[in-house]
């Protein structure tokens, strides 16, 4: 992505990017790449648009397509509004007539996007009929960032998720009303649901030798509560409400169910060592204690506890295969990078994994 972003009232003229939400089209404004193209070129030879939704923003250009016919396109106006070369004939050959610019988008993660949103738009209520006081379909999942995001959606929590999932997804979250200073979840208990924000701010403390130590503020799209999910063990934070709100959960065996299963991905000890060879990079979630101990070569070490803070700094053009003793803090911390966006996958069993095996 350049600079030389959009703006959104460009992105607000574009079909169908257009049924978007302003909050996604300023997702959508992120991961968005543009070109400029000099008079008498062929945008075609400068670089393919298979995979790719573009479209001209600037300039006059000639598309000729395989029946034989042609047509000239003027930059933010008319058919250039849709994605270049999607009619029934496709283009075989461009011609820029003036100097042109182009903005150019992954077809499949705009095609995710316009999935998930036409899925999570809130419905309208039945003529005639009250909406029950707490109806999911109410629920303008759109707005759920912290479920939502693009990255997500794409390249992580639920990019693996088969789109016939997403409507059971989103109906079995039931609405909660919270007010402040209300204990959502409390350090020491039994996970039992995965929740959002909706309306709201949360602070996550954690009880440590007697003191409490703040670990976070919570807002509306946030999610928390997963780790205790994930890695089946007590709840290690509290979490309480800071304001009113409203909070969506998500009951424990629905999470797995549709959330953990589809997301999380278990490598064998063979497997993660083909992934590191390849570039990936070991992450160890333990304490810094037990890395020092016997923690893998060239691994860096996020325990647990800090990895919220710690995935904003992660690269995320890179995978990662994440591990600590038996593979259970491990797998809530792959859940975790997931569920923003970052490629990760946790080693099956942990470290125990490596018994038997000739590799290092």
């Amino acid at each position: 992505m350049t600079a030389d972003s959009p703006s959104l009232a460009f992105l607000a003229t574009l079909q169908p990017i257009r049924e978007l939400g302003e909050e996604r089209l300023k997702e959508l404004k992120r991961l968005c790449y543009r070109e400029v193209v000099g008079r008498g070129l062929d945008p075609l030879r400068v670089r393919s648009w298979t995979g790719q939704a573009v479209y001209l923003a600037k300039g006059e250009l000639r598309l000729e397509f395989a029946d034989g016919s042609s047509n000239v396109l003027v930059g933010g106006t008319g058919e250039a509004l849709n994605p270049l070369g999607k009619g029934v004939a496709s283009v075989v050959r461009a011609k820029a007539i003036t100097d042109v610019e182009l903005f150019r988008f992954d077809e499949d993660m705009l095609d995710i996007m316009l999935t998930w949103d036409q899925l999570a738009a809130p419905k309208p209520p039945t003529s005639g009929k009250k909406a029950p006081a707490f109806d999911p379909d109410s629920t303008d999942w759109r707005s759920m960032s912290g479920l939502l995001a693009a990255r997500s959606l794409t390249e992580g929590a639920f990019a693996a998720l088969p789109p016939a999932h997403i409507e059971s997804l989103l109906g079995r979250f039931e609405r909660l009303p919270v007010k402040r200073g209300e204990v959502v979840v409390a350090q020491g208990g039994v996970g039992d649901y995965y929740y959002l924000i909706e309306s709201g701010r949360a602070l996550v403390t954690r009880d440590v030798t007697g003191a409490t130590v703040e670990l976070a503020e919570l807002n509306t799209g946030d999610a928390f509560g997963e780790e205790a999910l994930v890695s089946e063990s007590p709840r290690n934070a509290t979490v309480a409400m800071r304001t009113d709100g409203t909070l969506l959960r998500l009951r424990k065996e629905d999470f797995v169910e549709l959330l953990r299963e589809p997301l999380l991905q278990r490598l064998s000890w063979e497997e993660a060592r083909q992934r590191i060879d390849a570039g990936a990079q070991w992450v160890d979630v333990r304490f810094a204690a037990e890395f020092q101990l016997d923690g893998l070569p060239g691994a860096i070490n996020i325990p647990l506890n800090e990895l919220r803070q710690a995935i904003a700094g992660l690269p995320a053009n890179r995978d990662y295969v994440v591990y600590c003793q038996s593979g259970r803090r491990s797998s809530a911390a792959a859940f975790l990078m997931c569920q923003k966006g970052v490629r990760a996958a946790m080693l099956r069993d942990g470290l125990r994994s490596r018994q038997g095996s000739r590799l290092p």
